[in-house]
Protein backbone atom coordinates (compact mmCIF):
# COMPACT_ATOMS: atom_id res chain seq x y z
CA UNK A 1 0.00 0.00 0.00
CA UNK A 2 2.70 2.18 0.74
CA UNK A 3 6.63 1.78 1.48
CA UNK A 4 8.72 4.50 3.34
CA UNK A 5 12.56 4.73 4.63
CA UNK A 6 11.31 2.49 7.67
CA UNK A 7 7.86 1.10 7.50
CA UNK A 8 5.37 -0.65 5.27
CA UNK A 9 2.10 -0.75 5.09
CA UNK A 10 0.50 -3.65 3.83
CA UNK A 11 -2.20 -5.58 2.61
CA UNK A 12 -3.44 -9.47 2.98
CA UNK A 13 -6.99 -9.81 2.06
CA UNK A 14 -8.76 -7.51 4.49
CA UNK A 15 -5.81 -7.50 6.83
CA UNK A 16 -3.87 -4.32 6.84
CA UNK A 17 -0.45 -4.16 9.09
CA UNK A 18 2.93 -2.68 8.96
CA UNK A 19 6.03 -4.29 8.66
CA UNK A 20 10.00 -2.75 8.77
CA UNK A 21 11.05 -1.55 4.80
CA UNK A 22 14.40 -3.41 3.77
CA UNK A 23 14.77 -6.08 6.78
CA UNK A 24 15.38 -3.80 9.67
CA UNK A 25 14.75 -5.33 12.56
CA UNK A 26 15.14 -4.14 16.20
CA UNK A 27 17.60 -5.23 19.15
CA UNK A 28 15.59 -4.36 22.94
CA UNK A 29 17.99 -4.42 26.00
CA UNK A 30 17.28 -5.79 29.43
CA UNK A 31 20.22 -4.20 31.30
CA UNK A 32 20.28 -5.25 34.94
CA UNK A 33 23.45 -4.75 37.56
CA UNK A 34 23.79 -4.40 41.20
CA UNK A 35 20.14 -4.80 41.86
CA UNK A 36 19.16 -1.90 39.05
CA UNK A 37 17.83 -1.61 36.04
CA UNK A 38 18.86 0.67 33.02
CA UNK A 39 15.66 2.28 31.09
CA UNK A 40 15.02 5.33 29.29
CA UNK A 41 12.70 7.86 28.45
CA UNK A 42 11.60 9.49 25.48
CA UNK A 43 9.32 11.56 23.06
CA UNK A 44 7.05 8.80 21.02
CA UNK A 45 5.63 10.46 18.33
CA UNK A 46 3.05 7.86 17.58
CA UNK A 47 2.01 8.18 21.10
CA UNK A 48 1.85 11.75 21.59
CA UNK A 49 3.74 11.52 24.69
CA UNK A 50 7.22 10.36 26.31
CA UNK A 51 7.44 6.39 27.22
CA UNK A 52 9.29 4.79 29.60
CA UNK A 53 11.23 1.76 28.05
CA UNK A 54 13.54 -0.46 27.97
CA UNK A 55 16.76 0.75 26.19
CA UNK A 56 16.81 -0.66 21.93
CA UNK A 57 17.42 0.48 18.52
CA UNK A 58 16.92 -0.75 15.14
CA UNK A 59 19.24 -3.28 13.70
CA UNK A 60 20.89 -2.91 9.97
CA UNK A 61 18.49 0.77 9.77
CA UNK A 62 21.90 2.42 7.92
CA UNK A 63 22.84 1.84 4.34
CA UNK A 64 26.25 1.10 4.71
CA UNK A 65 25.68 -1.70 7.01
CA UNK A 66 22.49 -3.47 6.65
CA UNK A 67 23.65 -7.36 7.38
CA UNK A 68 24.38 -5.86 10.83
CA UNK A 69 24.65 -8.38 13.57
CA UNK A 70 21.73 -7.70 16.19
CA UNK A 71 24.45 -8.33 19.34
CA UNK A 72 26.94 -5.60 18.15
CA UNK A 73 23.49 -3.43 17.21
CA UNK A 74 22.59 -3.96 20.63
CA UNK A 75 25.62 -3.46 22.26
CA UNK A 76 25.99 0.30 20.72
CA UNK A 77 22.73 1.02 21.22
CA UNK A 78 23.21 0.53 25.13
CA UNK A 79 26.22 3.03 25.05
CA UNK A 80 24.73 5.55 22.74
CA UNK A 81 20.92 5.18 24.98
CA UNK A 82 22.34 4.64 28.33
CA UNK A 83 25.99 5.69 28.17
CA UNK A 84 26.64 2.32 29.99
CA UNK A 85 28.78 -0.67 28.23
CA UNK A 86 28.18 -3.91 29.01
CA UNK A 87 30.72 -6.84 29.56
CA UNK A 88 28.74 -9.53 28.32
CA UNK A 89 25.16 -9.49 26.22
CA UNK A 90 23.05 -12.53 26.10
CA UNK A 91 20.92 -13.38 23.40
CA UNK A 92 17.34 -14.30 24.73
CA UNK A 93 15.50 -14.84 21.57
CA UNK A 94 13.51 -13.28 19.03
CA UNK A 95 9.95 -11.69 20.17
CA UNK A 96 6.91 -9.98 18.36
CA UNK A 97 5.64 -6.94 19.93
CA UNK A 98 2.01 -6.68 18.38
CA UNK A 99 1.32 -9.38 16.26
CA UNK A 100 -2.01 -8.38 14.93
CA UNK A 101 -1.00 -5.03 13.88
CA UNK A 102 3.03 -5.26 13.38
CA UNK A 103 5.19 -8.00 11.79
CA UNK A 104 8.07 -6.40 13.43
CA UNK A 105 10.55 -8.63 15.83
CA UNK A 106 13.00 -7.69 18.08
CA UNK A 107 15.71 -9.54 19.49
CA UNK A 108 16.08 -9.32 23.43
CA UNK A 109 19.50 -9.29 24.67
CA UNK A 110 20.39 -8.98 28.71
CA UNK A 111 23.25 -7.12 29.63
CA UNK A 112 25.05 -7.52 32.55
CA UNK A 113 28.81 -6.40 34.11
CA UNK A 114 27.81 -2.95 32.82
CA UNK A 115 30.41 0.26 33.49
CA UNK A 116 29.13 3.61 32.91
CA UNK A 117 30.97 5.59 30.29
CA UNK A 118 29.51 8.30 28.82
CA UNK A 119 25.97 10.31 29.53
CA UNK A 120 23.94 8.55 27.28
CA UNK A 121 20.99 10.44 25.92
CA UNK A 122 20.86 8.87 21.88
CA UNK A 123 21.92 10.55 18.82
CA UNK A 124 21.23 13.98 17.31
CA UNK A 125 17.42 14.46 17.67
CA UNK A 126 16.85 11.77 20.00
CA UNK A 127 16.59 13.66 23.96
CA UNK A 128 16.68 10.16 25.93
CA UNK A 129 16.89 10.67 29.42
CA UNK A 130 18.51 7.94 31.00
CA UNK A 131 16.95 6.04 34.66
CA UNK A 132 18.69 3.65 36.46
CA UNK A 133 16.04 2.24 39.14
CA UNK A 134 16.59 0.13 41.82
CA UNK A 135 14.29 -3.26 41.55
CA UNK A 136 12.86 -3.02 44.66
CA UNK A 137 11.39 1.10 43.72
CA UNK A 138 10.63 -0.09 39.98
CA UNK A 139 6.52 -0.70 41.10
CA UNK A 140 6.40 2.66 42.19
CA UNK A 141 8.37 4.60 39.67
CA UNK A 142 6.61 3.05 36.65
CA UNK A 143 3.18 4.09 38.73
CA UNK A 144 4.55 8.36 39.14
CA UNK A 145 5.71 7.90 35.72
CA UNK A 146 2.09 6.96 34.65
CA UNK A 147 0.52 9.09 37.25
CA UNK A 148 2.27 12.17 35.27
CA UNK A 149 0.99 11.19 31.94
CA UNK A 150 3.75 9.43 30.47
CA UNK A 151 3.55 5.42 28.67
CA UNK A 152 4.67 2.47 29.47
CA UNK A 153 6.26 0.11 27.19
CA UNK A 154 4.52 -3.54 27.61
CA UNK A 155 8.10 -5.21 27.80
CA UNK A 156 8.28 -3.42 31.18
CA UNK A 157 5.77 -6.68 32.35
CA UNK A 158 9.19 -8.78 32.36
CA UNK A 159 9.37 -7.45 35.62
CA UNK A 160 6.34 -8.20 37.57
CA UNK A 161 4.85 -11.33 38.95
CA UNK A 162 1.46 -12.64 38.33
CA UNK A 163 -0.41 -14.99 40.40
Amino acid sequence: MWEGRFITAKREGKWEYVSRSRGIRAAVILAIDEGHVLLVEQYRVPLGKSCIELPAGLVGDHDDNPDEDASLAAVRELEEETGYRAATIENCGEFYSSPGMVSESFSLFKASGLTKVGDGGGTDGEDITVHRVALTELGDFIATKRQAGLAIDVKLLLFFPFS
